[in-house]
């Protein structure tokens, strides 16, 4: 699950989540900031660190027979991301969910998270520039939590890729 801050992939990541059985939910940010103390390395040595655990804790819990919901921001690293799965037989469903500006700065603003709206902005722009992510785009406006984690489940528009064991 991809998208901009506020547009609600934690919300629908947990409604994805609850409505499958034997799931985990992964919420990337925890693996983000992790770190304690006085030393944090460098934001892009943080975002390689969040991925290869992310990696890692998903091959962990697909090998003992659980689904796996990923709520994190996608950018470049999808690709990557599922190489790192081709030896496992899974199927991947990918969205990356957005909303209207306008929306994106109420919720975050309700929220008391206004200083990320420059960011939110930033980031939707950026995914829904990105050719990678045309086909797997979901407008969160109009839809309920559950509508959505229905959609994204049923739609084969968001099954990104299958691999297989050979």
């Amino acid at each position: 699950m991809s998208g901009p801050l506020g547009v609600g992939k934690s919300t629908v990541s947990k409604e994805l989540a609850n409505s499958m059985k034997q799931c985990t939910l992964i919420e990337g940010d925890l693996l983000l900031h992790v770190y304690r103390g006085e030393t944090e390395p460098p934001w892009e040595e943080r975002l390689r660190l969040a991925w290869l655990n992310i990696t890692a804790v998903t091959r962990n819990f697909l090998r003992h027979g659980f689904n796996v919901v990923i709520d994190f921001v996608v950018e470049e690293e999808l690709e990557w991301f599922c190489g790192q799965l081709s030896d496992l037989d899974v199927t991947v469903h990918y969205a990356v969910l957005y909303a209207e500006p306008d929306t994106l700065a109420a919720r975050l603003r309700q929220r008391g998270d206004e200083q990320y709206i420059d960011r939110s902005l930033f980031l939707r722009n950026k995914l829904l520039s990105s050719p990678a992510n045309e086909l797997f785009l979901l407008n969160t406006d109009l839809k309920r939590p559950e509508e959505l984690a229905e959609e994204i489940m049923h739609d084969n528009r968001f099954q990104r890729i299958r691999y297989e064991v050979t």
